[in-house]
């Protein structure tokens, strides 16, 4: 259903907003509206505006094992101007970026000073349960949760953020997330670019005021999700930091609710990824370019040898197809790296980074599609229940009361993400595990290179269907999968999995 159609039909502004940060008042009075497919609204892009690029990067604190979170509101200057965010700590829009060993135990203490339930999700951590940050898993407004897990997973870059249902979006977009990186022996045998020269850049859009941050998403921007003028990096608007003429070792999180970056560098330099979600490729590979979607991580490596002293370098967003009406319109830069110093560097990128095995798809013992299309019609079967345009998986909102796929422990299974009849970019995650992506067909029609050894989180294009083979082992429990599309999300785009 086009935008002026649906507007028509239910008397409202193309100015309407919708409250609350979902649809789900507005469109249980919808249930007169006509039944036909969901072809997108023909939201407008949401243009970015570039800073001069002179305030310095800054990074986020070091914390360890043993540490105590607390969401609350404060304030963080953002463009020379202090305004109410939320964070993990005083003065500050996102918590401390986490280093652990593998093997370590954690030992995290939620404090909710909010005004409303919270909680955490370990996005990219294999741990039980019940430490997962499930949306059943709350603590309410005054309340605490304790985390204690073991890592015991390979080196990679995680992250973590707040996860209750209908409420993700806007915390995590007025401030709430941070990093969570793991070192294990096989990574530092690498002795890839580190300390001063290895860089965490979250990069995320914000809607910035002179009094807040802006959440306040229309049924328009629920649909193609809610995306800002003001791209922050670390939470610094236009940023930039000084380099030398050496290697260094960029750790990508792509932290914003629903914007996907096309990444490149300005001076058509390679970027040569060496990691993803699940830490380690098997081998390195050097793109021009490279799409991000939201939840995605990168491990790269950027060579700035060659450049004189004085050189202006920007980390760019370039324009890409097939994005839907509000992705992919516009180049902007992101950051700005400055060469400062002139330096001999010794560092090689090794042909050889990690031991990967495939998981062969004949070892998988079940295959299961799921329709992420968002049709108004499932099947042919129309949805009755007044909530026709809402994201759906295979037709189902979530149900936190209901487990929609039932997992045999210990074995391989192949989830196919079917896309081919949508209009919108679907960032699919899954909790607990990591994946392989075996193949996409249409649309881009096939993987790149950041889609080598191990995922959490796909993108399923327009038009694309992606599958994934997935090793189920022992991590007993109910979990749940969902598009990273924080407004899709929170509209209903996830399911449950039980693993048992």
């Amino acid at each position: 259903m086009k935008r002026r159609s649906f507007l028509k039909m239910s008397g409202l502004s193309a100015g309407t907003v919708i409250t609350g940060g979902t649809v789900t008042g507005f469109l249980a009075s919808c249930s007169g509206c006509k039944k036909e497919h969901h072809r997108g609204l023909m939201t407008e892009p949401v243009m970015v505006s570039e800073g001069d690029f002179s305030k310095l990067l800054s990074f986020a604190s070091l914390a360890g094992v043993n540490h105590t979170l607390t969401a609350q509101s404060t304030t963080a200057n953002l463009k020379g101007t202090n305004i109410p965010v939320l964070g993990y700590q005083p003065n500050s829009l996102l918590g401390p970026s986490f280093r652990i060993n593998k093997g370590d135990a954690v030992n995290i203490l939620l404090q909710n000073n909010l005004s409303e339930h919270t909680n955490i999700h370990w996005h990219g951590l294999k741990i039980p349960a019940l430490m997962d940050g499930h949306p059943d898993q709350l603590a309410n407004a005054g309340g605490t949760f304790r985390y204690q897990f073991t890592v015991n997973q390979r080196a990679g870059l995680s992250w973590y953020h707040p996860h209750p249902h209908q409420m993700t979006g806007k915390q995590v977009f007025q401030g709430l997330a941070g990093l969570f990186i793991i070192n294990d022996a096989e990574e530092a045998a690498l002795n890839l670019p580190s300390g001063q020269f290895e860089l965490p850049l979250v990069i995320q859009d914000k809607r910035i005021s002179s009094n807040d941050i802006t959440y306040n998403p229309s049924m328009e921007e629920v649909m193609a999700g809610y995306m800002g003028e003001s791209i922050l990096v670390n939470g610094v608007y236009s940023p930039y930091i000084g380099v030398s003429t050496r290697y260094y070792r960029l750790r990508i999180l792509n932290g914003s609710n629903a914007r996907v970056y096309n990444l490149a560098l300005s001076n058509n330099a390679d970027l040569i990824i060496i990691g993803n979600d699940g830490g380690l490729l098997k081998n390195p590979s050097s793109v021009k370019e490279i799409l991000i979607a939201p939840g995605e991580r990168l491990d790269v490596l950027v060579n700035f040898a060659g450049n004189a002293i004085g050189t202006e370098i920007f980390l760019l967003s370039k324009e890409f197809p097939n994005g839907g009406e509000a992705q992919g319109k516009q180049q902007f830069q992101i950051m700005k790296f400055k060469v400062t110093a002139s330096v001999t560097d010794s560092f090689t990128v090794a042909a050889t980074l990690s031991n990967v095995s495939t998981v062969p798809a004949s070892s998988a013992v079940k295959t299961r599609t799921f329709e992420i299309s968002n049709a108004m019609e499932h099947h042919g079967v129309p949805m009755n229940d007044g909530m026709q345009m809402r994201h759906r998986i295979n037709g189902k909102l979530f149900d936190s009361s209901r487990i929609d796929e039932t997992v045999a422990a210990n074995t391989n299974e192949i989830w196919v993400f079917d896309n081919s009849n949508g209009d919108e970019p679907h960032p699919m995650h899954l909790h607990g595990v990591f994946f392989q992506v075996m193949q996409r067909t249409g649309g881009r029609g096939r993987l790149i290179a950041s889609e080598g050894a191990w995922k959490d989180t796909v993108l399923v294009m327009p038009g694309e269907t992606v599958s994934v083979i997935v090793p189920f082992e022992n991590n007993t429990g109910k979990f749940v999968f969902h598009c990273h599309n924080l407004e899709h999300e929170d509209d209903g785009m996830m399911l449950q999995y039980l693993l048992s």
